[in-house]
């Protein structure tokens, strides 16, 4: 069997006035993430990492973020779309390791919603999903509060 792996990474500054989302889950917290879409930052490096694992380019690639068709776009029904793509290319996905990386707001609670989410939208069990937090302890801009970023690692097995 072949396997192949992938890498994705993703940053969105906080905004007032917006929808914090992120893994698929809404947060209740006084800003949320600026982008052109929901801005799901989870979700946007797991589907960085699942494309890159196929050599399918980016997120950027597949959903242009000048293209109105995408504004305020759902990020799970595009990580949905990119599933369908590595299977039309013959891959599955193996599993996803992620790291969301915020000061605040505290994600712990919200966590197993995320892995389920996910599991959910790439078609695999849930024990195939890993999805945790850190701080940067007061360092950098997410310790600053001035925006979240994410991690995210893939096995792709081709069928």
């Amino acid at each position: 069997m072949m396997v192949r792996i992938g890498h994705g990474y993703d940053v969105h500054r906080f905004a007032k006035e917006r929808k914090c989302v992120i893994g698929g889950v809404e947060i209740p917290f006084e800003m949320g993430l600026l982008g052109h879409s929901d801005a799901d930052v989870l979700l946007h490096a797991i589907a960085d990492a699942l494309l890159g694992a196929a050599a399918l380019g980016d997120i950027g690639k597949h959903f242009p973020d000048n293209d109105p068709a995408y504004a305020g776009a759902n990020s799970l029904l595009l990580l949905e779309e990119v599933v369908r793509l590595l299977k039309k290319e013959g891959y599955r996905v193996g599993n996803i390791d992620s790291t969301i990386i915020a000061q605040r707001p505290k994600l712990a609670p919200y966590l197993p919603a995320m892995q389920e989410k996910i599991s959910r939208a790439c078609a695999v069990d849930g024990g195939q999903v890993s999805v945790k937090a850190t701080t940067e302890e007061g360092l950098g801009f997410t310790g600053a509060m001035e925006g979240v970023a994410a991690h995210a690692v893939c096995l792709l097995e081709k069928l």
